[in-house]
Parts: C-alpha cells; sequence; structure tokens
C-alpha cells in the first residue's frame, strides 16, 4: 500500500528553521506523477493548507498567506521526496504538519483533494 512518512520535525526556537521531508512509495504509476501538498494541524484546529508543488517541481507552487516567503517547497523525484524548509518559525507555526499525494489536476489548497497521506510530524516552536 501507499505510503507517505514524514520526518525532520522537533523543537525549535522562535525565528529557527527546520526541514520537513516525505518519503514516498508505492504511489502509482510513480511518485513523479502526484502533486505535493504540506498540511498542518494544531491542537483544537482544523488542518489548514501550506504549500504544495506540482508533479514537475520547479516554480509551480501554492503558498497559504501565512508562510510565503518564509517556507518553500521542493521536491526530488529520483528519491521520491517532497520537503518543507522553514525558516523565521513562530509560535504559531506549531502543529503536527502532514504531507500527501494528489493524483488530479492543479495544485489543491484543500485537503478533500489529495488521495493518500502520511502519519504527521509534530514541530513545535517555542517562544
Amino acid at each position: 500500500q501507499v505510503q507517505l512518512v514524514e520526518s525532520g520535525g522537533g523543537l525549535v526556537q522562535a525565528g529557527g528553521s527546520l526541514r520537513l521531508s516525505c518519503a514516498g512509495s508505492r504511489l502509482t504509476p510513480t511518485f513523479s506523477t502526484y502533486n505535493m501538498g504540506w498540511f498542518r494541524q494544531a491542537p483544537g484546529k482544523e488542518r489548514e493548507f501550506v504549500a504544495a508543488i506540482s508533479w514537475s517541481g520547479g516554480s509551480n507552487t501554492n503558498y497559504a498567506d501565512s508562510v510565503k516567503g518564509r517556507f518553500t517547497i521542493s521536491r526530488d523525484n529520483a528519491k521520491n521526496t517532497v520537503y518543507l524548509q522553514m525558516n523565521s518559525l513562530k509560535p504559531e507555526d506549531t502543529a503536527v504538519y502532514y504531507c500527501a499525494a494528489d493524483r488530479g489536476y492543479g495544485l489543491g489548497r484543500t485537503a478533500n483533494q489529495y488521495d493518500y497521506w502520511g502519519q504527521g510530524t509534530q514541530v513545535t516552536v517555542s517562544s
């Protein structure tokens, strides 16, 4: 079955950086045919869109306004991996971060557009 495994979360001080990774396996036909997204969910809040990148990667990306200019999504199709570089972290970025795969068209900003999900990785930003 499809697996998306996130890693790289942890505890960081405000202003610091983290790089999340998400390794995909058993995506058919291939990882490189999926648009990929990152979402996050803080305690007591709904899951929210963070960033997305098209199957081809490059500059075809989409970001939530709250992270634009601070976060960068990228992918390495040879490694079946998508990344989220998070800089200038704020306490309000604290959440469980999930990666997701979308076999459809366009860069989805809503969770129900995505077909597969990882288990999540905790990011905690202290003030």
